[in-house]
């Protein structure tokens, strides 16, 4: 795009605080936007092909509190964007991700963290020093087992579906505010879900179809009662 459109769009952001750039085939993250490190509180420049974020501008923006680059190419992200001390909502779905940088559990105000359709082989540990993260989705990534680290996830929905997950650790019960747990089209056998979830647990919403087990099987569980009691209790929040 022209010199004068990207001026433009930088313009309207002085104003507004939020910059939107999506679906315009754009490389790499506007240098421009090194004017407005203490402007914007939303950036979008989902729908593009940036392979990477510049380490030195990426950490700047000091009331940042969304930022959404769906549907590119990154493969890494730097350390410098964990300094985004306000970022409460983090959407990086269907890029080329395999994990996270080691200061993740720095970004103490997100809520929201979305990483869809990326090359995660395992649910990332930096996530559970995350003290006010709310909803968190992997699905559609590389995760073939669940670690006991899980128990300190703070989470109220976690999005599973579509991995390879043939383990969990019996830790997932342990989760204090988790509420909903989406585990569709994995690699599960009845005897490897825990029994704990439907027992011992604060889940009130198991979504376990296209595993290797009939869902009929699993209301024969021992639990599966106490589950139902909890998941007919909340149902109306989750019409």
């Amino acid at each position: 795009m022209g010199n004068s459109a990207l001026r433009a769009h930088v313009e309207t952001a002085q104003k507004t605080g939020v910059f939107q750039l999506k679906d315009r085939g754009l490389t790499e993250f506007p240098s421009e936007l090194q004017k407005l490190t203490s402007n914007l509180r939303t950036i979008d420049l989902s729908n593009n092909k940036i392979d990477s974020l510049p380490p030195l501008l990426i950490g700047k923006f000091s009331l940042l509190k969304s930022l959404s680059l769906n549907n590119n190419k990154l493969t890494v992200l730097p350390d410098e964007l964990c300094n985004l001390k306000k970022l409460e909502t983090l959407s990086l779905n269907n890029n080329h991700l395999r994990e996270l940088p080691s200061t993740f559990g720095q970004l103490s105000a997100l809520k929201t963290l979305s990483l869809s359709g990326n090359q995660l082989g395992a649910l990332p540990p930096q996530l559970c020093s995350l003290r006010h993260l709310d909803v968190v989705d992997l699905s559609k990534n590389q995760i073939r087992s669940i670690l006991d680290t899980v128990g300190e996830l703070q989470a109220i929905e976690l999005n599973l579906n579509q991995n390879q997950i043939s383990q969990i650790s019996v830790k997932i019960s342990c989760c204090p505010r988790l509420k909903v747990l989406r585990l569709e089209e994995n690699c599960l056998e009845l005897s490897t879900l825990p029994q704990s979830i439907l027992s011992d647990s604060q889940i009130c919403l198991l979504a376990v179809e296209g595993n290797l087990f009939e869902i009929k099987k699993l209301r024969e569980l021992e639990g599966y009662d106490k589950y139902m009691e909890r998941f007919t209790a909340t149902k109306k929040k989750f019409a």
